[in-house]
C-alpha cells in the first residue's frame, strides 16, 4: 500500500527541473528505480495506491455523475504509484494495481520493457490516474492487460525532461488488451519534445472511452509510423463541469480516431510538429463523434490511411453530439456539426469503410474537409 503522505514518498524529480506546465513532476512516488538493470515486479498480489481516499464526487455536473471527480489532496501532492527511469530490462507481470492517486505505471527512458498480464483497476472518474505511460522509452511490449481509469489507459509520450536525457520514444507494441478510460484508450503525445515512432496497437477492445486512439503533436517533434489494427468497442461523450477550476473537462467527446497537430494555448514551439505515415484498419466502433483529423497550415497531417472502418454513430448517454474538442490548444472546445469524417489541413488522407448514423447524426454532413489536398473518403452508409 502506497502512502499519501508526501513525507513517506520518494522525490523522483530531485535531479531535474520541471520545464513544462502541468507536467506533474511533483508529489513523489511509491515504487522507484533509476539507472538500474534487470528489475522485475511479478506475482498475483495487489499494489494499492489509496486513490479512493483522494477522489470524491462533488456533484459538479448536476447529478449525472459523469464528470471528473474532485480531489481532497491538491493535484501537486498526489503520488505516482511507480516511477522507473533509465531501467534496462524491466518486467512487470501478473500484478494488480488498484486505485492509483496519480499515474500508475510510469516508465521513463527505459529500454527492453515487458508489461504482461497486468490489471490496473483505477477510478474511472479519477483525473490523472493514467494506466501505463511509456515516456521516452525504447523497445516496449504491453500485452494481455486490463486497464481501467479516468485518465488515459496507455500513453506513449515524450516529456521534455526525459526527452532531453533519452531522445526518441520508439518501438512500442501493444496487443491483446482491454482498455477502459474516460479519456483515450491509447494516446500518442500530447507531450512531444522528441520523436515518437514505430508504434503498433492490435487486437484490443476499447470500452466506454472518451476517445479510442488519440494522436497529438504540440511541441515541435515528429510522430510517424503509427499503426492500429483490429480494434472493437465504443466511445462516449461524458458530461463535463466547466464551472469548476479543477479538472473541468474530459479530453474527448467520443471520437473513435483523433489526430491533431496544432499549437498549445501558449505555444512551446514555433511549430506544433509533424504527424505522418499513420494507418488504421479493421476498426469496429460504436461512437458519439466521428473520425477527426486536424492540422494547421504550418503543420499539415500527411499520409493517413484508414481502411475497413466500421462505425455506428449513436448517442449512448446524456450528451448531445455538438462539440469539437482540440484540448489543449488554441482552439479548445467549440460547437460544431459532427460528421463521420472531418479533415482540416490534411494531405494524402484516405478513408474507406461503412458507417451507420442514427438519430441526431442523420442531420450532419457525412464528410467535411477544409484546406486539404488529396483526401479520398469512400464511406458506404447502411
Amino acid at each position: 500500500m502506497g502512502s499519501l503522505d508526501l513525507a513517506d514518498g520518494i522525490d523522483f524529480a530531485a535531479e531535474f527541473d520541471d520545464d513544462t506546465e502541468n507536467a506533474g513532476w511533483t508529489g513523489g512516488c511509491f515504487l522507484f528505480a533509476r539507472h538500474a538493470e534487470n528489475i522485475t515486479i511479478e506475482g498475483h498480489g495487489t499494489i494499492y495506491g489509496q486513490g479512493d481516499k483522494v477522489f470524491y464526487d462533488d456533484d459538479a455536473d448536476g447529478g449525472l455523475h459523469e464528470c471528473p471527480k474532485n480531489v481532497r489532496t491538491p493535484a501537486w501532492e498526489r503520488p505516482r504509484t511507480t516511477f522507473f527511469e533509465d531501467v534496462e530490462n524491466l518486467t512487470v507481470r501478473d500484478v494488480t494495481f488498484r486505485d492509483a492517486a496519480f499515474w500508475t505505471l510510469h516508465m521513463a527512458g527505459c529500454r527492453h520493457v515487458i508489461v504482461d498480464g497486468v490489471r490496473i483497476l483505477n477510478d474511472v472518474r479519477g483525473a490523472n490516474n493514467d494506466g501505463i505511460d511509456p515516456d521516452t522509452c525504447q523497445d516496449v511490449t504491453i500485452t494481455n492487460c486490463i486497464v481501467k481509469g479516468g485518465d488515459d489507459a496507455i500513453v506513449v509520450k515524450n516529456t521534455p525532461p526525459m526527452a532531453a536525457k533519452y531522445g526518441a520514444c520508439e518501438n512500442i507494441v501493444i496487443s491483446n488488451c482491454v482498455l477502459y478510460s474516460h479519456d483515450s484508450a491509447l494516446k500518442v503525445g500530447t507531450e512531444t519534445a522528441n520523436e515518437i515512432r514505430h508504434v503498433v496497437l492490435s487486437d484490443c477492445v476499447f470500452r466506454d472511452c472518451s476517445r479510442g486512439v488519440g494522436i497529438w503533436v504540440r511541441d515541435g517533434a515528429t510522430i510517424e509510423d503509427i499503426h492500429v489494427h483490429h480494434v472493437s468497442g465504443n466511445t462516449r461523450h461524458y458530461a463535463d463541469c466547466p464551472q469548476r477550476e479543477f479538472a473541468p473537462r474530459w479530453w474527448g467527446k467520443g471520437e473513435p480516431i483523433f489526430i491533431s497537430a496544432t499549437p498549445r494555448v501558449t505555444p512551446s514551439s514555433p511549430l506544433p510538429g509533424v504527424i505522418r505515415d499513420v494507418t488504421f484498419d479493421h476498426i469496429f466502433m460504436t461512437c458519439e463523434s466521428g473520425v477527426f483529423i486536424a492540422g494547421e497550415e504550418n503543420a499539415v497531417i500527411e499520409n493517413v490511411d484508414i481502411s475497413d472502418l466500421h462505425l455506428t454513430q449513436r448517442v449512448q448517454g446524456t450528451q448531445k453530439p455538438n462539440l469539437f474538442d482540440e484540448q489543449p490548444s488554441v482552439h479548445g472546445v467549440y460547437e460544431h456539426d459532427i460528421p463521420a469524417v472531418y479533415v482540416r489541413h490534411g494531405r494524402d488522407v484516405t478513408v474507406s469503410g461503412v458507417v451507420r448514423r442514427e438519430g441526431e447524426f442523420l442531420g450532419f454532413p457525412l464528410v467535411e474537409t477544409e484546406s486539404s489536398e488529396r483526401v479520398n473518403v469512400e464511406l458506404r452508409e447502411r
